[in-house]
């Protein structure tokens, strides 16, 4: 039972909740305050939701399961279906950097093939070179070719490092740093230019530096030809004026001997880079060189030389007042005067073929250069070779006197041809105008 109980608060009547227990002769009463109830509400609230909630789950649970299932399904679908594009993405950039990976390549082994003529063509230019300096041709200077080749052989070893950013720059992660090489061959090009693009570029540029290289190679050998050519002709000319053989064609020639080469006939071999058009420029120029050598040679032993640089002529060639007899007879040289025991040196190489007293040439030696043509040097104070000796320009055969005939300290220089004496100033003179030719 429940007993109700008035009081006053604040002016106004207010009831209160008593709940009474009873049990036999116990009784117990509770007063029921407001919060009480809240409480007990809150609590009955609660555990209501919470059951119509376990309710629900238990009802619902197979369809709530069912939709998760599907919406992972649905998203495993669409992981798998972005995998599958990102893989054929991955297979198309692979399949397209293999593609010019191999252009590259391809490119690569022509540029080196052209590389190797042209250092091939360097070797055999080399000893044409040296022989073209030794002949007086102005073949010391290096040519353009070696140090475009260096070059180009640089450019050709960056090659592979600029095909290293391919990939990124096809997977669109490649930047200005990845595409441009330290040494600025290649410039930052849009994404959408392919590393085949690039490539072309490079192999343009290097491929135009080397036909470069091969036209300056061309022109150089050209202009050695035409060089030894004219200088072949100039010293021709020079012999043919003093009715000397001159040598004959190389086609004519035998082989030297101390050369020391030889080996069966091959026909030549036409690889990729090398052209007759090439081969035929050395062989024209190996012709030319030929030809000069054996000229020059022929000049170099003449008596071109002047025999005594800076002295006075005491005499020249030609008919004269003889200082001993007082008529006219003829000099069959020129005087020229000397310090007493200065050294005599020969106009050319050759083989002495008289040394000692020779009557009014007094101590005289006589060297044989060939071809007909023979030296005398008279009225020297002492011989310094003898008979069979084989001299050079700068071995001294005899030392200045006033032997013989001499009416002072004088050399007596005579220029003689099959015999006959001439007048040594034409050699001399001739020796003049081939002095860049064979000095």
């Amino acid at each position: 039972m429940t007993h109700t109980q008035q009081n006053r608060i604040f002016g106004k009547q207010k009831q209160e909740h008593i709940l009474i227990l009873a049990s036999g002769d116990r009784v117990r009463h509770l007063t029921v305050k407001p919060w009480m109830a809240a409480i007990a509400f809150c609590f009955v609230g609660v555990f209501a939701i919470g059951y119509l909630l376990a309710t629900s789950y238990l009802v619902l649970r197979d369809d709530l399961i069912g939709a998760t299932m599907a919406r992972q399904a649905r998203m495993q679908h669409d992981y798998e279906d972005r995998i599958a594009a990102l893989r054929a993405q991955v297979d198309r950039v692979t399949s397209r950097q293999l593609l010019d990976q191999q252009v590259v390549e391809d490119k690569v082994d022509k540029l080196m093939e052209q590389q190797q003529a042209l250092v091939s063509r360097r070797g055999k230019l080399g000893q044409l070179l040296d022989r073209a300096e030794n002949s007086g041709l102005d073949a010391k200077t290096e040519t353009p070719a070696s140090a475009d080749a260096a070059d180009a052989k640089g450019k050709r070893a960056e090659l592979p490092a600029t095909m290293q950013p391919i990939e990124r720059q096809l997977a669109g992660d490649a930047t200005p740093a990845d595409v441009t090489p330290d040494n600025s061959t290649l410039a930052y090009v849009p994404p959408r230019e392919t590393s085949g693009d690039r490539a072309d570029r490079v192999f343009s540029k290097v491929t135009l530096s080397l036909k470069g290289i091969e036209q300056r190679q061309r022109d150089r050998v050209s202009q050695l030809t035409t060089d030894a050519s004219d200088a072949s002709a100039a010293i021709s000319n020079v012999l043919t004026r003093f009715q000397i053989r001159v040598p004959s064609e190389t086609a004519g020639v035998k082989p030297d001997e101390s050369s020391a080469v030889g080996g069966p006939y091959v026909e030549p071999e036409i690889g990729p880079g090398i052209g007759n058009e090439f081969d035929n420029s050395l062989a024209q120029l190996d012709t030319a060189l030929t030809r000069l050598e054996a000229v020059r040679e022929t000049a170099v032993s003449l008596p071109f030389q002047h025999p005594a640089i800076g002295k006075e002529v005491t005499s020249p060639f030609g008919n004269r007042r003889d200082p001993f007899m007082g008529r006219l007879a003829l000099h069959s040289g020129i005087d020229f005067r000397f310090t007493p025991n200065e050294k005599i040196r020969p106009t050319a190489p050759g083989k002495v073929i008289t040394a000692g007293w020779s009557g009014g040439y007094g101590n005289m030696v006589e060297i044989d250069h060939g071809n007909g043509i023979i030296t005398r040097y008279g009225h020297m104070a002492g011989v310094l070779v003898k008979v069979g000796d084989i001299v050079g320009r700068e071995d001294a055969v005899g030392l200045a006197g006033s032997t013989g005939r001499s009416t002072g300290t004088h050399l007596h220089y005579e220029v003689r041809q099959n015999g006959r004496a001439v007048d040594p100033i034409y050699f001399i003179s001739a020796g003049t105008k081939l002095a860049g030719y064979i000095n």
